[in-house]
C-alpha cells in the first residue's frame, strides 16, 4: 500500500537529531517557555522575514488569539465582520467565531481553489473590519490585489499560512504578506511536529506583545495580568522538534515540487482537472489536488490498487452542523469543488517508483 502521508518515514530521517533535541530538553530541566521556544521564534521569525514570532498551541489558537488581540487593542469590537474564503478547512472560520465575530463568506476562484480578490469588495461593509486569505494546499493568495482592497477600505489582513510554510508572493514568505499570520505545525503538515503546535508571525510589536501575553493567561509578568488570557503556549519539546525540521524544510519542499512537477507533466487522463499554478515556485504542494465528477469511484479504484488517497474537504463549512445558520446558503464553486477534489500522495519522502505508479493508475482509470 502506497501511504498517503507517511509520518513515521518522514520523520526517521531526522530521529538522531530529534532524539538529541528531546535529550536537551529533558536534560535542561525546563519545559515550558524556556530556551527552545524562544530560539525557534528566532528562527522562524528569521525563516518568514518578519520582525517577531510568537509559540502558540496550535494554528487554531493562533488565528483566535490574532483576532482576540486586535479586540484586546480596540481595532475591531464583537459583531465587527471578517471576510474570509468559503472554500477552508473549518478552523479559518471557528477562529471568526470564536471572538464574537461575523465571518463573511467569499467564493474562491475555481481554477487556483483560493479566494477570489474579485469578489471581496461587494462583500465589504461597515463593519467589515479584517479579510483573512487562507493560502490554500501550499499556493499563496494574489495578496497584491487583497493588500490594495485592505488599504483602500482601512482593513487589516490575516493571513492563515496553516498549509503554506514556506511559499512565497513574489519574493516575500507567507507569514510576512499581510499585518499577522497563523501558521500551524500539526504533524501533518509541510513543517510539522510531533504532537499539536502553532506560532503567530507579524512585525507589529504591540500585536506581537499582545499575543504573547493573552495566550500566558494574560500575563508578560508572572503573577500580574492584563488580560483575561488563556493558556495557549509552545511547549520546550515541540520547540526542540520543530527547530530540527525547519533546517530540513526547504529540501523536503524541493522534494515536493519534484513530484508535483511529476504529476503535472505526466497525468493525462482526460476525466482528471490538475492543479493550476501561476508558478511553481510560489507553491509548496501541501496537497496535491485533482478533481473529477468520478472522485468517489476513482478513489474506490486507486484504493483497490494499492494507492491511499484522501478527501479534503468532503463538506464544506456552510454545510456543516456547527454553522446551521447557513444551511440554506449556497457557496456553488465551494460545494462543486468538495464534491470533486481528491488529494493524491505527496511527500518529502516519497519514492520516484510510488510517484510512477500512482501517475499510471490514474491514467488507467475511465
Amino acid at each position: 500500500m502506497i501511504p498517503f502521508l507517511d509520518l513515521k518515514s518522514i520523520n526517521a530521517q531526522y530521529r538522531t537529531e530529534l532524539i538529541e533535541a528531546c535529550t536537551r530538553v529533558i536534560d535542561s530541566g525546563w519545559y515550558i517557555q524556556g530556551n527552545e521556544c524562544k530560539e525557534f521564534e528566532k528562527e522562524f521569525a528569521k525563516y518568514c522575514g518578519t520582525e517577531y514570532a510568537i509559540g502558540v498551541a496550535n494554528g487554531l489558537d493562533a488565528l483566535i488569539l490574532i483576532l482576540r488581540a486586535y479586540k484586546e487593542l480596540g481595532v475591531i469590537k464583537d459583531g465587527d465582520e471578517v471576510i474570509v474564503p468559503s472554500n477552508t478547512y473549518i478552523a479559518s472560520i471557528l477562529a471568526i467565531s470564536e471572538n464574537n465575530l461575523v465571518p463573511v463568506l467569499v467564493e474562491p476562484d475555481i481554477n487556483t481553489y483560493l479566494i477570489d480578490p474579485s469578489k471581496i469588495e461587494k462583500k465589504i461593509t461597515l463593519k467589515t473590519k479584517v479579510i483573512l486569505p487562507v493560502h490554500l494546499y501550499g499556493q499563496t493568495c494574489n495578496m497584491d490585489e487583497i493588500n490594495d482592497i485592505a488599504k483602500k477600505y482601512n482593513l487589516k489582513v490575516i493571513e492563515d499560512s496553516a498549509q503554506s510554510h514556506g511559499a512565497y508572493f513574489k519574493g516575500k514568505k507567507t507569514g510576512n504578506l499581510g499585518d499577522a499570520s497563523g501558521f500551524s505545525f500539526y504533524p501533518g503538515k509541510n513543517l510539522g511536529a510531533l504532537g499539536d503546535a502553532g506560532a503567530v508571525t507579524t512585525s507589529d510589536g504591540e500585536l506581537a506583545n499582545a499575543i504573547k501575553a493573552l495566550g500566558n493567561y494574560g500575563s508578560n509578568k508572572k503573577y500580574e495580568n492584563l488580560y483575561k488570557g488563556v493558556n495557549s503556549r509552545l511547549d520546550e519539546i515541540q520547540a526542540a522538534m520543530l527547530r530540527v525540521k525547519i533546517k530540513h524544510l526547504d529540501e523536503e519542499t524541493n522534494r515536493r515540487k519534484e513530484i508535483a512537477i511529476y504529476y503535472l507533466e505526466n497525468i493525462k487522463n482526460e476525466n482528471i482537472i490538475l492543479p493550476t499554478v501561476r508558478t511553481n515556485d510560489n507553491h509548496v504542494w501541501h496537497l496535491f489536488i485533482i478533481r473529477t465528477k468520478q472522485r468517489d469511484e476513482l478513489q474506490k479504484y486507486l484504493l483497490d490498487n494499492g494507492i491511499q488517497t484522501l478527501i479534503h474537504y468532503p463538506l464544506a463549512p456552510h454545510k456543516q452542523e456547527a454553522y446551521k445558520e447557513w444551511k440554506n446558503e449556497s457557496y456553488d464553486i465551494s460545494e462543486q469543488i468538495h464534491d470533486e477534489v481528491l488529494s493524491l500522495p505527496i511527500s518529502g519522502v516519497q519514492s520516484f517508483e510510488n510517484t510512477i505508479k500512482i501517475v499510471k493508475a490514474v491514467n488507467e482509470f475511465n
